[in-house]
């Protein structure tokens, strides 16, 4: 190949090295191979030496090089995506880990610097579609030998997906006296989504005392179940072999296979085996959603790769994760408690129940509105909002024994997405340490402390989780945890539109968390329901 200003009667079938605007409607662009009819364009635009790649024979023009070395290369699990401008990317086709023959990809980049691969780093966890791999062809044309030479070396061996294999897991918290209810609710909240997104499911939750026999009988009672994946969140870390769940996990007829690690955090996570199923003594770092080396060994064993004592002693190239400024103290919760508030709307008019305003009915000898008040109050939730329109003093007076506040939506009538921007504008606008608001519709008396709880666990903007939302049986619910920064957004809502517009435009920073039972998708709309929700005995979430 031959690069460089080149005279025009040479040009034709030449790749052009850089974006001509040659009059207003005609570019042509960096890698478009000359036409004739091109040659005459830069001829009038008086373009006589354009800077061109001219092909010698036996040369590969870039994105047919890109396309047999990425179609070579595309392991199991993966799909290519086209050529163009001598790149060739390789998607994932399934959810799981990235997986790579390192040596084997060090010895392709080394064959020659005209032909580069870049992928994720060993592990790395993707979502089907996610980008894997990139393949990029440097000049406009490689030589056929040297392409060849290549492609020797690109087999799918080099990377892969492993996919995530679906197990049923079993999951232990054990409590003290001392430790509120609230942080095993929280904990419990974050480990269902891990598993979630790992493709599995939480089929048994277990709440015990911090005792080995206690832990013993749970996991006992969880393999009698059909659980194959065992999480034990202790309330206090485990900090020797001989401690409380390592005690357990013999007790129960399980082994030790191996405690301690070389990633922080995740220091104090304990590997066994019971009846030939994984069990980990999960770190207290665990409690929240960042990423961890407990991250690291759940996300293996449940892509089924092999997980002993020698791959968890490799992990400490790469393992000082994000930290705190003040090492080397332990953490076991956040240094910064989030403030979270509240929006509660009460201001509809109950159009599908004529007779009377719901939020004022009597269910177990109160106004149904204050039963999510009461859940909020119990959670800690401060500040708590409620916005008012229709029957708004009747609505105050129902709630002059609670700690919330009022805003009142004079234009209640054109919708629900007016009544959402009126709170969300008076939080933003009094309460400026706020870090995130929970929109609630104050119809959903099932609601309970331990739901809130469950949702505020994995909320987390400096994470990339600015949205919260409960799911049950795949149906989404409420109430929605939202962000500071979504504020403006939520702001200027109008009609009765709510607030579906911006959970989809920010859905990559959505965060579900799957819920025990239908409260968070229970709302009361018409007399049948409440008629339903008055015969019901909810039950408490199960802490068995």
């Amino acid at each position: 190949m031959k690069f460089g200003p080149t005279p025009l009667a040479a040009c034709e079938s030449a790749v052009l090295a850089h974006t001509l605007r040659l009059a207003p409607g005609i570019v042509l662009k960096k890698g478009h191979i000359l036409t004739s009819t091109d040659v005459q364009s830069l001829q009038q635009a008086g373009i006589s030496h354009p800077v061109v790649a001219t092909l010698d024979p036996g040369d590969v023009i870039e994105d047919q090089a890109a396309q047999e070395v990425a179609q070579a290369l595309a392991g199991a699990h993966l799909t290519q995506g086209p050529a163009t401008t001598g790149r060739c990317n390789l998607y994932a086709a399934q959810d799981g880990l990235v997986s790579l023959d390192e040596p084997a990809i060090h010895r392709l980049n080394h064959q020659t610097p005209d032909v580069t691969f870049a992928t994720l780093a060993p592990h790395a966890p993707v979502r089907a579609g996610q980008l894997v791999a990139t393949l990029k062809i440097i000049p406009f044309a490689v030589p056929r030998l040297q392409l060849d030479q290549v492609l020797s070396l690109a087999t799918p061996e080099l990377v892969a997906v492993r996919p995530f294999q679906p197990h049923r897991v079993g999951l232990v918290l054990t409590r003290l006296p001392q430790v509120p209810e609230r942080i095993l609710d929280r904990a419990a909240a974050a480990q269902r989504v891990r598993i979630q997104r790992l493709g599995s499911q939480m089929i048994h939750e277990l709440r015990c005392p911090h005792d080995a026999s206690a832990v013993a009988e749970a996991l006992h009672m969880q393999r009698q179940a059909g659980c194959d994946l065992f999480l034990v969140l202790s309330a206090s870390a485990i900090v020797d072999r001989a401690d409380v769940v390592p005690r357990a996990l013999t007790a129960a007829g399980g082994t030790l296979v191996h405690f301690g690690m070389p990633v922080d955090p995740g220091n104090l996570l304990l590997l066994g085996s019971l009846d030939g199923c994984p069990v980990l003594g999960v770190p207290g770092c665990a409690r929240s959603l960042r990423r961890s080396g407990y991250d690291w060994v759940l996300e293996r064993l449940c892509a089924r790769l092999p997980m002993g004592p020698s791959q968890i002693m490799q992990m400490g190239v790469g393992g000082l994760l994000a930290d705190t400024p003040f090492r080397p103290q332990p953490r076991e919760e956040s240094l910064h408690e989030l403030r979270i508030g509240a929006i509660v709307l009460a201001a509809g008019q109950s159009s599908r129940m004529p007779t009377q305003n719901k939020l004022l009915a009597d269910l177990a000898g109160q106004p149904l509105l204050t039963h999510l008040i009461t859940a909020l109050v119990e959670a800690a939730v401060s500040p708590i909002l409620v916005v008012t329109g229709h029957d708004a003093p009747r609505i105050r007076a129902a709630l002059a024994a609670f700690p919330v506040q009022f805003v009142h939506n004079d234009a209640y009538t054109q919708g629900m997405g007016t009544s959402l921007a009126t709170g969300i504008a008076r939080l933003h606008a009094d309460f400026p340490t706020c870090d995130g608001a929970f929109v609630c519709l104050g119809d959903m008396p099932a609601l309970r402390a331990g739901h809130i709880e469950a949702l505020r666990a994995p909320f987390d903007p400096q994470d990339g989780r600015d949205i919260v939302q409960p799911v049950y049986r795949g149906q989404s619910g409420h109430p929605v945890l939202f962000a500071r920064a979504l504020f403006p957004e939520l702001m200027q809502l109008s009609g009765d539109v709510g607030a579906k517009s911006v959970i989809a435009r920010h859905a990559d920073t959505r965060c579900l968390v799957p819920m025990l039972d239908e409260a968070s998708t229970q709302d009361v709309d018409t007399e049948e329901a409440l008629h339903a929700v008055r015969l019901a005995k909810q039950p408490p979430i199960p802490q068995q």
